[in-house]
């Protein structure tokens, strides 16, 4: 039994692994091979800019300050991996841990520890309330049909969403 668990646990470990590379969103980027800063401003349901230029296999330092009234996320993915983590930012909602203007991280620290999606530490996205600013460093290495977007319950759905052109 237990050489049965060993293996699915093997199989799903690789498995995620896998998926992750064949993603092509690029990955985390190191502070010493920034090739450019980008200072991005979030407003209530859309970003300025609102499109990218990037060169393949350029690491950005995006610089983002949300200067709307509400919560607001800066996530680079593709359309597959925003759709599939929307369902967990509703689930945060549920559990009043986003609210419309704050997030309760003490509350998001205890249900993390339950569900380490609620944690909301992924290195592609940065989940800021009103007057915050946070950073994000990506390498964009094998990168292809990325967007940033919002997944915000509602705010991908109403266009929060900005174009990334990689040459």
């Amino acid at each position: 039994m237990s050489r049965i668990i060993a293996f699915l646990i093997l199989f799903f470990y690789c498995s995620a692994s896998y998926a992750d590379k064949n993603m092509k969103i690029g990955f985390k980027g190191k502070e010493s091979d920034i090739n450019r800063v980008i200072k991005v401003k979030m407003y209530d349901n859309y970003y300025e800019p609102n499109s990218f230029q990037i060169k393949a296999g350029e690491t950005i330092k995006f610089e983002v300050e949300n200067l709307g009234e509400l919560v607001h996320e800066f996530n680079i993915a593709n359309k597959m991996m925003h759709i599939k983590h929307q369902p967990e930012m509703e689930k945060m909602v549920e559990n009043e841990i986003l609210l419309a203007d704050s997030i309760d991280k003490e509350k998001m620290k205890k249900m993390a520890k339950m569900d380490k999606a609620m944690a909301h530490s992924h290195s592609n996205s940065v989940l800021l309330e009103p007057k915050q600013k946070g950073n994000i460093i990506w390498k964009f290495d094998n990168a292809v049909n990325i967007e940033i977007a919002c997944n915000v319950p509602g705010h991908y759905q109403v266009g929060m969403i900005a174009k990334v052109d990689i040459n």
